[in-house]
This record gives C-alpha cells, structure tokens and sequence, in this order.
C-alpha cells in the first residue's frame, strides 16, 4: 500500500486553544493556505492553495482512495479540515503519527515529540513556526500602515511566506522521521479504531444548553458586582481581591492567617471568627469560585448548532491509555447536591439573581452545581448514563487472584462492609447502620480506596481519611489490618515489581498473572521500551528504560516522561505499587474500550465519557438496563472478571 504522509496551514478567526479544532474549521473565513505531501520516502511537494495552485488529480485521488494511507501528526486535525474545505476523505484511511507516539509512551506536540524520540536537528520541526502562524493563520489588528487590513496576505511579506512553505515542508520530514523510528512498535488494528470511533464521537459532539449559559453568565456577572461592593464595605479597602491587602486587614482584626489559599481559607472559616472577617472570608471564597470559566469554555466552543466537539483526547494519559479532557475538562467537573435541579435550572435561564439568592444562599456555588446540567441531549433523545461499578477494586483482585474480595462482587457486592469485616475479624451482618460496628465500615470504604496500590498512612490521609474522623495515629494500624486481609493484592505489587526488574536485568520476557514483562528495542533506531502486555493484548510501554538506585537507595526502573509538575521530558522512578495502579487502571480502561465497542454496534451514540462512565445521546427506548447488561457481558480477555455497571437516564447531564 501506499503512504501519504500530509501537513496543512490554515487560517481561521476562530482561536483554536480556546475552542478547539472543530469550531476553528467551522468559522465562516477558514481556509486551506498550504498543503505539503510526500508518498512514501519521495522528496516532499507542497501547493499553495493561498495563491490560487490547484490541487494535483493524482493527489485529490489518492485522498478518497482506499489502497493509499494517509498519515499526519494529529491525524484528526488534517482529516477534519481537508472535508470542511470540500477534500473527501474518508477516516478509515488514515493514520495518526502523534497517537502512535503517545501509544509507545511519547508526549504530544511534533516539536517535543522529536526531541524526546532523539530526531537529528536536520529533521525536527522549525522553531520559526509559532510567529509565521501568527502572521499568516490568525487575523492581525487593523492599522493605519497596515492598510487597515485584518489578514496579512503572502503579498505582504513574501520572505514570511517562502520560509512558512519550508516549515510546512518540513513538518512532513519530521512527521514521517517519528513514523520510521516507531514502526517497529505498531499501535494494534483494534486501537486504531477505537481512536476512530473518538474521532467520530468529538466529531459529532454534544449539545449545550446556551439558554442556561446565557443565564450563568448573566447571573456570575450580577454576583460578582454584588460581592465586590459588600467586600469594599466591609473591609474599606480599594481592593479587597489584592491578597497583600486582604490578609493585611485580616491580621489588623486579631486574626492569624499565612495565606489565603483555598484550603487555608476554608479551615479557618471553622474556627471562631469575628463577623466582619468571616464574611470577608466567606465572600473570597465565593469570588474565588472558578469553575465559572467552564460555561465561558462551553460558550466559546459551541457551534451554530449549539453542540461542543473535541472534549476529549484519546490516550490523553499514556501511562494508563485511558482518555483525557479537552475544553471544558469533563474529568472534574463539579458535583452537584442540589435537590431541586430542575428549579434551579428555571431560575438562571431566567437570570433571577435574587431567586438564587433566596433559595440556595451561595449564588456560585449554584452555579457551579449546575455545570453539568449544561451538558443535554439531542432534540427528541435522552441521555442514558451508566458507569463501572468499583472497577479498579474488581480488576486489581480479579489479577491478584483475591478469592474474598472476588466472592464479594459475585454476590452482595458490599466491599466496604466485607473489607472492614476482613480487617477487624466481625461479622459483616454486624456491620449495618444502628450497629456500633457500623463506624468500621468507614475505615473499610477509605482502605479499600486508598491502599490497593501500596500506599500508606499518607495514602489514607490523601483519600480523606482524617476529614471522615479518623485520628492520625490510628491510620498505620488500618494499613496493616488491610495488607493482612489482602495478602494476594500485596504480592502483586512485589511480584510486578520483581517481574519488571528481571526483564530489564536479563532482556528476557516476564509472564507473571496473565501479564508478560519485555524489553523491546529497535537497533536500527535506538529505540528501547520496557513494555507491559495487558490481558487485552494491548502494551503499555515505558520508554528509554535502565536499572539505578532511587531515594530510598533500592535498585528501581527509571524511565523517561514528561514531569506532572515540569510538564518536561524527564527521568522518573517507579516501582511495584505504581506499576499495579498503571496496569489495573489500564485494564479498566481496556474494560471501557469494550463497552464502547458494544454500544458503537449497537448503533448508539456516546457523545462523551468520563474515567469509567459514558455518556449516551439515546433514543427514548433505549433502557439504563440495556447498557448496564452490556457493562456486565464478560471481557472475552478476562475469564473470571466480575463487571457490573450501574446508571439512569436524564434530559441533562448530572452526578446521580
């Protein structure tokens, strides 16, 4: 078969960070500048469609035809604009270089992806690029020099322009180098669809309420006035959001603060306070209420049809493969404890502020409350919501081969309660609400949470566990107790860790619990992975991976990623614990990718999904029981697997 590996320019009003491929390509004055190609290892061609070249037959062939692949870093990003601008070709036909990258545990991003896979300078992405796109791609100010124009046309720079055509080119040689260095790891067919299927789904998009957000906005707007003027009076400062003149004027009034960070803020607000601090405390804290910025986020995004596309980015987490958000961040989305929904929702498409007000007290808490409900169905439809039940706890005893724990979920599916059993030596049927031994069911919930990946005290603390009233002292004896109760989970993590050390020592594949441990190079390349087959037959793939002592002065796996804090390409450590959260994560993932399948052949529409929950733009005969039964079908991969899904059906988005 053929390869044709593509990179466009293109210009659009729309700014593309802010509301996503789909609403840039969808402006009125988008367009395609430059197109640049090359077939296989041929030397690169590009047309300048912004000079009136015309696109060679060969070319306009070959992008509908089904014997030609066509490959791009973001594969989503060509194929998406390619059909807005009138060029047919269908997904099935394409590949996407950066998926692949990020499959073999790479970063996003062309010109950090070359560094990180060791490109030579000669093929990697030209810096220059940002300003030319600048330059030529978004609409510049209107100027007396300028001629008062709002585009800068090749006409006005020509240099600009002939060097924008060499970074278009070489984006091609660059995209196609990373190609060459990863084919020895191929992504499998069955991923290749699935990231397909995300495309399609981002594609297609969901429905937004705009009255709702027209409302919210309207509302935050009328709140935020209101709470600046009463913090003004209060405090008599020119500007009580200066943190410097706040704290100032709190330590003025008797009252010892070190910051006013969230956290600090919400635990002095406990102690005894005087009135007029307090309500300055109460009144930063609503002012500092962010999630506003998600209703701005929706309304920048949707398009005429009121429908948001692109929330979420396939192997947006490359430890785990599981997807990650985009725009608005669906993964951590507010709750909402609302009961009256519906009502609420009534008043803030009404923009009744004092309504709010009367009723809920905290005007942006409401609101923040209310961000799901934004997210509703198609015309006619339903949503159909269902999620995994407790996965990561069924998965991780399921691999260990925790028979109690597996008994649990094939029966009454009480964990919390059969853990504290387990853990405290009483019966289960002690452990119900009017009982004293109820109280142990907490420690059980937070344990069964907290330590299945060789955590600690600290573990339990980061779970939540002294907010739910445990003492700190009493939290090494619940990780003892859990660790006893589950000895198999606990020699998962060593037999994991010891599995991945004796790959690495003796380059020789490791099968331990239905997982093989392997190194796997490319000696043409340089290009050497410690690699993890899942029970899917997917791999999760650490990169550039050697043996060295770690803090603790014990022999562990380093490898390269980027830093959660840095956001750099770095070195990291990890160890048996971690390496089980990676795989048990990755199985649930692997368990949702499945029920995606499912529902896909079942000719619904999931229009987006959050870690182990989907969302479905339903017909009104589709049933909650429906999926769930799909949930619960066994992974042909995973005998002995216990799964059920759990849900209900809504007009709007919300935490049930």
């Amino acid at each position: 078969m053929k390869h044709l590996s593509i990179d466009i320019e293109t210009k659009s009003s729309v700014d593309i960070g802010k509301a996503g491929l789909y609403r840039y390509a969808q402006s009125e004055d988008f367009e395609i500048l430059l197109f640049a190609y090359r077939y296989d290892g041929g030397d690169v061609q590009i047309i300048d469609l912004a000079l009136g070249e015309k696109m060679p037959d060969m070319v306009l062939g070959d992008l509908e035809n089904r014997d030609v692949v066509k490959h791009a870093y973001n594969a989503a990003f060509e194929w998406y604009c390619l059909n807005r601008a009138g060029y047919t070709t269908p997904l099935e036909q394409w590949k996407c270089t950066m998926i692949h990258g990020l499959y073999c545990g790479y970063t996003a991003g062309l010109d950090a992806t070359g560094k990180a896979i060791g490109l030579p300078q000669d093929k990697r992405k030209l810096t220059t690029g940002k300003a030319l796109i600048r330059y030529f791609c978004t609409p510049c100010r209107p100027t007396k020099n300028n001629g008062n124009r709002i585009w800068n046309l090749p006409k006005h720079a020509p240099e600009k322009w002939e060097l924008f055509k060499e970074y278009c080119r070489q984006d091609v040689i660059t995209e196609s180098a990373i190609l060459a260095r990863l084919n020895a790891f191929p992504v499998p067919e069955e991923e290749e669809k699935l990231w397909q299927m995300d495309i399609r789904m981002n594609a297609f998009g969901i429905k937004v309420d705009s009255e709702l957000i027209r409302g919210a906005l309207q509302v935050n707007e009328q709140s935020t006035i209101l709470l600046e003027t009463e913090a003004k009076e209060i405090t008599g400062l020119n500007n009580p959001n200066s943190s410097t003149q706040l704290l100032d004027w709190i330590h003025k009034h008797g009252v010892e603060m070190d910051n006013l960070q969230k956290a600090t803020v919400t635990e002095k607000l406990a102690d005894d306070l005087p009135d007029n601090v307090r309500r300055a405390l109460e009144i930063r804290q609503q002012l500092g209420k962010t999630s506003i910025k998600k209703y701005v986020a929706m309304d920048v995004a949707k398009g005429n049809d009121d429908r948001v596309r692109g929330l979420t980015q396939y192997y947006g987490a490359n430890r785990t493969g599981r997807w990650a958000g985009r725009l608005v961040q669906m993964q951590n989305l507010p709750r909402n404890y609302i009961k009256s929904l519906d009502y609420a929702r009534k008043l803030v498409k009404a923009q009744n502020y004092d309504g709010i007000k009367l009723l809920y007290g905290n005007v942006p808490d409401t609101l923040s409350q209310l961000i799901r409900t934004a997210f509703i169905p198609s015309q006619g439809n339903k949503f159909v919501v269902a999620d995994f039940s407790a996965i990561e706890a069924r998965v991780i005893a399921w691999l260990a081969g925790e028979t109690w724990v597996n008994e649990v979920f094939a029966t009454h599916g009480k964990i919390y309660e059969a853990t504290a059993s387990q853990m405290f030596h009483v019966p289960i049927e002690k452990i119900v609400k009017g009982n004293p031994e109820y109280s142990l069911r907490q420690k059980g919930k937070v344990a069964t949470l907290a330590l299945g990946y060789q955590g600690g005290s600290n573990a339990l603390i980061a779970m939540g566990a002294l907010d739910m009233g445990l003492s700190e002292e009493e939290l090494p004896d619940i990780v003892h107790r859990w660790r006893n109760a589950n000895p198999r989970i606990r020699d998962l993590w060593y037999a994991v860790e010891e599995a991945a050390l004796a790959a690495m020592r003796t380059a020789q594949p490791q099968a331990i619990y239905n997982l093989i441990f392997n190194v796997e190079s490319d000696i043409v390349y340089g290009q050497n992975f410690l690699t993890v087959q899942l029970p899917s037959g997917r791999k999760l793939y650490y990169p550039r991976p050697f043996l060295k002592e770690n803090q603790f002065g014990k022999m562990a796996i380093h490898y390269y990623t980027v830093g959660q804090q840095t956001r750099k390409w770095e070195v990291t450590s990890t160890y048996g614990g971690k390496m089980t959260e990676n795989i048990v994560q990755a199985i649930a993932r692997d368990c949702l990718a499945e029920t995606l399948r499912r529902i896909d052949a079942k000719g619904l529409q999931v229009v987006f999904h959050v870690h182990d929950e989907v969302i479905i733009d339903a017909p009104m005969d589709t049933t909650v029981e429906e999926i769930c039964d799909l949930m619960a079908v066994p992974m042909p991969w995973a005998p002995g697997l216990i799964l059920k899904g759990a849900g209900f059906e809504s007009n709007y988005y919300k935490k049930d």
